[in-house]
């Protein structure tokens, strides 16, 4: 393992932790990322994939007194309701992506898929952004399972590189009338089932790419994008009380042409 190897895991986990909760795409940044510095000491995007673990044990410590709220009032129906719609969330992108798992590897992950996503989620966001907030969802208590689920459908989306996990269930989530805090909390805690599912299954799928260096590679940048992650996160909460999303719906934009432009 060599030092520049070092340096660029610390710094791919950054890159994680800065774009894992804003709706910009993570996979899409860590991919181009990893092309442009050279970073390949991981096979299959394994590194790229694991460390987003790194980002999940970030949710987990900011939101651990509701984590821990819902294990120990499990039996309360308040928190079975919020368990309940947790897993209807999860639960497409659980079945849809275990299906095409082999499908999106092999087709999606291209240079040019990852561009038109971010230009079209872009385009996306600036329109939901134009209507106004009348009446929208503000408490977990008012979400029906129905809409969990249509939340659900909107995360699946994001199994396409540069669409964004975030923003598809931040969008998709005030589409379906949540405010756009509401929706943020709920995309953040809708990543600890799904990124860690995402995770286990890619770990296990190429588990034959693994050997000590690379684990601790893979370490190394889990850590960075645990620190980052907690940044960001605090910041975004604050963030999207005040403001919309428009600025990153342009950020994406610029960066899906320059790709175009530039790369593919």
């Amino acid at each position: 393992m060599h030092s520049f190897d070092i340096f660029k895991a610390i710094f791919l986990g950054i890159i994680e932790g800065l774009t894992e909760f804003i709706p910009v795409s993570s996979t899409a940044h860590l991919l181009l990322v990893s092309e442009i510095i050279d970073f390949n000491s991981v096979q299959n995007n394994l590194f790229e994939i694991i460390i987003q673990s790194g980002a999940i044990l970030a949710i987990c410590v900011i939101y651990r007194k509701k984590l821990f709220d819902l294990l120990i009032n499990i039996k309360h129906k308040e928190q079975q309701f919020f368990a309940l719609n947790i897993f209807l969330a999860f639960l497409p992108a659980a079945v849809i992506g275990f299906f095409l798992h082999g499908f999106i590897k092999t087709y999606l992950f291209s240079n040019l898929v990852i561009a038109l996503a971010l230009i079209f989620g872009g385009l996306v966001m600036i329109i939901i952004e134009k209507k106004p907030e009348i009446n929208k969802i503000d408490n977990f208590n008012k979400v029906t399972p129905k809409t969990a689920l249509k939340v659900g459908f909107f995360q699946c989306l994001a199994m396409i590189p540069g669409v964004s996990r975030s923003g598809a269930t931040i969008i998709g989530g005030m589409i379906c009338g949540l405010n756009r805090k509401l929706a943020t909390e709920l995309s953040f805690l809708l990543a600890i089932p799904t990124i860690f599912a995402a995770s286990a299954y890619d770990l296990w799928q190429n588990l034959d790419s693994l050997d000590i260096s690379n684990i601790k590679i893979i370490v190394i940048g889990l850590l960075s994008s645990f620190i980052s992650s907690i940044i960001v996160i605090k910041w975004f909460i604050n963030y999207v009380t005040k403001n919309k999303f428009t600025i990153f719906a342009i950020y994406r934009i610029i960066i899906g042409v320059l790709i175009i432009f530039l790369i593919v």
